[in-house]
């Protein structure tokens, strides 16, 4: 007898495609856990390094995440969610950090965007200048500044004196675009309303400066005592910069400042923390990192392991004779078992070591292009170590060990005298315990698509995750059972396409095993794929019929750099307007669910200017209960999904924490149908205007008038354009979950025809006892190009239905609605599925078949 490893060595030998397409699969599965793998770590390691505060060693500011806390005891959890803007200080604590010991210097530091404004509208509140100047700049945008700030930026007067109360001091590339000088006056739009300002001077921006604007939004700089009220939230500050004294450490300072400031609620910030504080898109940075990498990652894992599972399974399988053979010339259980498992060790490193590679090549990508896209600040970098790639190669290794054990548990245990006997015929009953299993996990999916059904939200969104694995996972288990009976389905159809057909029927209802590992990787892509994209196209399409169906203003007016304050009022002043209302839109996060189930749900929010009367006559938001005539100061108008999940109605208390962090608790007044095209949440702008980084109108809708009167205050479209460019942004948005489905459907794919391939090139042997006993090399290409089609076919039909599963009462839950599948969509998928079926069988089968021509 040859020892375990030579047996090993010797199948690797003489079975290339078997181990070649086990080579394959794991190197998949390697290549999916490293990515997953290196984009959850970027995210636990995520920072932003320091720029506007690279000269302040210490920084206190509030802390930009809210917390649910759920269960109790050792059960006790706590989920960070950030803040859709910026939680912001008591400015007066500048005061106390300057008295700690070692501080030189503590400033209030103040960031906000303001305007160009038309000087033809200024107030004239600011001092008399010796003129009126225009100030030229990209978009009209500025991002403003208190001027004790240049004591850490680095900024340096070059003309003229530091601002006082009605003065402004511009940056000295504007100030040459404007010929303005110290004396000048220049009118600006702040969140505090339209003001002219004179020059105080001109300053040379420091390096520091912009780091939170942009470099398309020129910095100005205000008094510090005037900027808090022009940021639109007087007496708060986004940090305060603490500046040492000669000889003080950075930790030092730290800790006399945390003392100073004990109780006050404000965090003291060291190294790249300070980062954070500028830059408070790393927060949801992370949690998009976190959502891939973790839990994406985690079902691509489970996705990958799944299928290189059965791809091991299927190569052991196919060895059962040779293993027969083995046991009845004396192997032991035991050489066979070590067999095996040496097959898996010669095999799943190597794999898993090539599939790092390209595994690192696409969390690369795809950081790249979240971070084009806006997801990722761009001082985030990717973080790779050692950590997944050795976990890709060892689930590797583990799966392949296993599904090898688990595979050739049978061959290895049976008696001598009946080995060959099993391996010459398939057994066409199952194993009872995949079989109590496999019927455990169908009942569960039955049961969580009962339960999706009867959930709203986030909840049902949650639900349908598990309806996906627990049918795919029975899928798995009852293959057989399944395949058989699908074969016979499926089959009938084929008898009736003259002997080609015939063969490819009765071999699909002979060999059920074989045909089962074919369909399942078909069922996880189209049913992973499908899931993924139409619940996107679902979302999209209904949003775009509610955003189409709930603007009925005649004129939608808007500007990227945010509308002029008084752009309402100046519209309303326009000839032939009607009505004329801003939007002021952001984020507010709602407590929903209850105990061990709750959490923070992001909400879309609208500050609406005007009346809810106002509101009606440019804006149908589908109003179920209540009414928006009570809209205002502590009442809001929620959408009827949100009613559901944060389980209130009129009349109720609606707990919520505004954008940076306050808590509110304002009455319902109204439920309504549309907020997915629209806004889940709408309240007054005044509760809105002190709580958002920006004070300016995101939208103008206006009934009435004439667009060209309008253009004067920003870009004019209707209701169909406004529609079409908000459809551009969902469609941009829906990126990631395309990719998403790129990348698992694509796994899938290939080990469907990874599968497909080493299952053709197995049955050699039988295509040329075919070809023996009379059949045509036509009659045998036409029998695999059918057994291919009903491969396709019934991968395509389960996929579907386990979609569809998911799909209904997810859409349902989440918008009342059910899903929308894009006729044209659909059929790529099903063509893809079936041309990718037809060639994994049809290539290898032409190359089988040459030695017989």
């Amino acid at each position: 007898m040859r020892r375990p490893n030579g047996l090993a060595r010797a199948a690797v030998r003489f079975r290339p495609a078997s181990f070649a397409g086990t080579f394959v699969a794991l190197m998949m599965s390697a290549l999916i856990v490293t990515a997953c793998g290196i984009l959850l770590e970027t995210g636990v390691r995520a920072s932003v390094p320091p720029v506007r505060y690279a000269d302040a060693p210490v920084v206190a500011a509030a802390d930009q995440y809210e917390y649910v806390v759920t269960g109790s005891g050792e059960d006790r959890e706590e989920e960070a969610v950030p803040l859709p803007d910026t939680a912001r200080v008591d400015a007066g604590l500048a005061a106390r950090a300057a008295d700690a010991p070692g501080v030189a210097a503590a400033v209030p530091d103040f960031t906000f965007p303001v305007r160009a404004a038309d000087p033809g509208t200024g107030s004239g509140s600011g001092g008399a200048g010796s003129g009126l100047r225009e100030l030229p700049v990209a978009e009209g945008a500025f991002t403003a500044h208190g001027w004790g700030s240049h004591v850490f930026t680095g900024t340096a007067l070059t003309a003229g004196s530091a601002p006082r109360t009605g003065e402004v001091v511009l940056d000295a590339r504007t100030a040459r675009a404007a010929k303005a000088v110290a004396g000048d006056t220049v009118a600006l739009d702040t969140a505090a309303g339209r003001r002219d300002f004179r020059v105080a001077g001109v300053a040379e921006a420091g390096s520091a400066e912009g780091a939170r604007g942009g470099a398309a939004q020129a910095p100005v700089w205000f008094s510090d005592a005037e900027a808090a009220a022009l940021a639109g939230h007087p007496g708060r500050a986004d940090a305060i910069a603490v500046l040492a004294k000669p000889g003080v450490g950075a930790d030092a300072l730290a800790a006399a400042v945390e003392r100073a400031l004990a109780g006050s609620g404000a965090e003291v910030r060291t190294g790249d923390d300070r980062g954070a504080v500028e830059d408070p898109g790393l927060g949801y940075a992370k949690e998009t990192l976190f959502g891939l990498g973790g839990s994406f990652g985690g079902i691509a894992t489970i996705v990958a392991v799944f299928t290189a599972a059965g791809t091991v399974a299927l190569s052991v399988s196919q060895r059962a004779r040779e293993f027969a053979l083995l046991r009845a010339v004396g192997a032991t259980p035991r050489q066979i078992r070590r067999a095996v498992a040496a097959e898996a060790l010669l095999v799943a490193p190597l794999a898993g070591t090539v599939g790092c590679l390209p595994g690192v090549g696409l969390a690369y990508w795809w950081f790249g292009q979240l971070r084009d896209r806006g997801a990722i600040p761009e001082a985030v970098r990717v973080h790779v170590s050692w950590i997944p790639l050795l976990a890709a190669v060892a689930v590797g290794l583990l799966t392949a060990l296993g599904a090898g054990w688990a595979a050739g548990r049978r061959p290895a245990r049976i008696r001598p005298g009946q080995a060959l006997s099993e391996a010459s015929a398939e057994r066409l009953r199952p194993g009872v315990v995949r079989t109590v299993l496999g019927i455990g996990a169908l009942v569960g999916g039955t049961f969580l698509t009962g339960l999706s059904a009867g959930s709203t939200g986030d909840d049902a969104a949650g639900a349908s995750l598990g309806v996906v694995m627990c049918f795919m996972l029975a899928v798995a288990l009852l293959g057989p059972l399944v395949a058989r009976l699908c074969a016979g389905l499926f089959g009938l159809p084929l008898r009736g396409a003259g002997p080609a057909g015939e063969l490819a029927a009765a071999n699909s209802r002979t060999n059920a095993r074989r045909l089962a590992s074919a369909i399942t990787p078909i069922v996880l892509a189209m049913a992973f794929a499908s899931t993924l994209v139409f619940m996107h196209t679902s979302e999209s399409h209904i949003a775009d019929e509610q955003l189409r169906a709930g603007i009925t203003a005649d004129h939608v007016v808007t500007d990227p750099a945010g509308l002029p304050v008084d752009a309402a009022e100046r519209a309303a002043r326009m000839p032939g307007v009607d009505a004329a209302v801003g939007l002021l839109n952001t984020q507010v996060l709602v407590p929903v669910g209850s105990g061990e189930f709750s959490s923070l749900q992001g909400a879309a929010a609208q500050g609406v200017t005007g009346t809810g009367a106002e509101l009606a006559k440019v804006q149908d938001l589908d109003v179920r209960e209540g009414s928006l005539d009570r809209l205002g100061e502590g009442r809001v108008a929620i959408d009827r999904t949100l009613a559901d999940s944060a389980d209130v109605g009129v009349g109720d208390r609606l707990p919520l924490h505004l954008p940076d962090g306050t808590k509110s608790a304002p009455e319902v007044v109204a439920v309504y149908g549309r907020g997915l095209g629209l806004a889940t949440v709408t309240l007054d702008r005044a509760s809105l205007a002190g709580h958002v980084s920006s004070g300016f109108d995101s939208t103008l809708l206006v009934r009435g008038g004439s667009g060209r009167s309008l253009a004067a205050l920003g870009e004019v479209t209707d209701a169909s354009g406004f529609a079409a460019e908000r459809s551009l942004d969902a469609k941009l948005g829906a990126w990631s979950n395309n990719t998403m489905a790129g990348v698992l459907g694509g796994f899938a794919a290939i080990a469907a025809v990874n599968t497909l391939v080493m299952t053709v090139l197995d049955r050699r042997r039988e295509l040329g006892t075919l070809r023996l006993v009379g059949s045509t090399r036509r009659q045998v290409l036409g029998m695999l190009r059918w057994e291919s089609l009903l491969v396709s076919a019934v991968g395509v039909v389960l996929g579907s239905a386990i979609a569809a599963a998911t799909l209904v009462p997810m859409m349902r839950g989440m918008t009342g609605e059910s899903p929308y599948v894009p006729p044209l969509l659909y059929g790529s998928f099903v063509a893809a599925a079936g041309g990718l079926a037809l060639l994994a069988v049809t290539l290898p089968g032409r190359a089988a078949l040459r030695r017989w021509s």
